[in-house]
């Protein structure tokens, strides 16, 4: 069996373990089988990942003698829907789904995220088992149990805390993945270096490169660095009443980009959060929180790695900041009416806080836009 590392969520009865590894997806059977309740699995993926991996996984299935059944999703954020949550809810309880079933989520943070909610929902409760296939899914979205769907109102509106039984991150199917695709998960990644970790982002100023570019021990490390620390503040905060929100650093904008959009591939997710994230450090200088020089870094390192940081470089789009604060305003973090944002006085140093006032935001969006 090849190597790996283990890192452990520590939420008492529902724990499960991480596994970090290059060539993980050919003996993932070895590694599901022990979590299974049935020896029957029930694989849910999309034509992309089907098409690159899927005859990987099911070999490695047959080779621990686990039965299974896959059903194959159209790719893209469109998928993440309430449409094709009840399609795939109907397929799988047409191939006879159980309680003691177990669903693999095996793509991105779509696939993850709308496997997930329907092992919520689906007989009132059934597990799963995670295996990401991109950079974004694997350092954020597959781990911490928040499943998911898209609505017309917004992002991730409709959803479920549900913790996998297991996360599978083989980093060598990060070989087949667009450069678009790496550098958006790159900004997941960044996000942990901003939120909590100077020496950590200090680290990826002058390896970034390496991760994208597929170095195969920066990769790694940059997966399990990110994994630890998601793994850590879940286990502390599993439902965002605390400092898991802090993950949220860049995503109150980030939502509002997409809902603009739309979801059909011009801005990715991780393209989103990687502007809101300058935004997030740009308001903060603007609050006196935080040095205009944090801000400029923070901007300066995303730029070169090769993400947009404003919205100037968004297609010639035009941005209405009144349009993108009332996207704000149905944000799932909003309370008595007020947004709660993550700001931060420094790299590494973020804090939550809810007595900003729109009109600054307003201000920045439209200086944003403007740009």
């Amino acid at each position: 069996m090849s190597a790996h590392e283990n890192l452990r969520v520590d939420l008492a009865e529902r724990s499960y373990d991480i596994l970090i590894g290059d060539d993980l997806l050919s003996q993932a059977g070895q590694h599901i089988a022990p979590v299974l309740r049935q020896k029957r699995a029930f694989i849910v993926t999309d034509e992309t990942v089907a098409g690159l991996h899927l005859t990987t996984l099911e070999r490695a299935l047959d080779d621990a003698g686990i039965a299974f059944e896959a059903v194959v999703l159209p790719p893209g954020e469109q998928t993440k829907d309430f449409s094709h949550l009840e399609s795939l809810g109907e397929r799988l309880l047409e191939m006879k789904v159980e309680r003691g079933s177990t669903l693999i989520a095996f793509g991105g943070g779509v696939i993850g995220d709308l496997t997930g909610f329907a092992a919520t929902v689906l007989l009132r409760g059934i597990e799963f088992v995670q295996i990401p296939t991109t950079l974004l899914a694997q350092v954020d979205s597959s781990v911490g149990g928040k499943t998911g769907i898209n609505t017309r109102q917004g992002k991730n509106l409709v959803g479920s805390f549900h913790q996998p039984r297991l996360v599978l991150a083989d980093t060598g199917v990060l070989s087949t993945l667009p450069r678009r695709q790496l550098l958006a998960g790159y900004a997941e990644i960044a996000k942990y270096g901003l939120i909590g970790d100077p020496e950590f982002f200090a680290w990826l100023e002058g390896h970034g490169s390496a991760v994208i570019d597929g170095d195969p021990a920066a990769r790694r490390h940059a997966v399990r660095v990110s994994c630890a620390a998601k793994a850590a503040i879940v286990a502390d905060d599993e439902r965002e009443r605390g400092g898991r929100a802090l993950l949220n650093l860049g995503h109150t904008f980030a939502h509002a980009l997409e809902a603009e959009v739309g979801y059909g591939g011009e801005l990715l997710h991780g393209e989103a959060v990687a502007i809101g994230m300058v935004m997030a450090f740009e308001l903060s200088a603007r609050l006196n929180h935080c040095p205009w020089e944090d801000a400029a870094r923070a901007r300066r390192h995303l730029a070169a790695i090769g993400l947009p940081t404003g919205l100037d470089t968004q297609n010639g789009r035009f941005w209405n900041a009144a349009t993108l604060v009332d996207h704000m305003s149905r944000d799932k973090k909003v309370a008595g009416g007020r947004i709660t944002f993550v700001l931060a006085r420094g790299i590494g140093q973020a804090f939550l806080s809810d007595d900003v006032e729109m009109a600054e935001v307003e201000a920045l969006l439209t200086a944003a836009a403007a740009a």
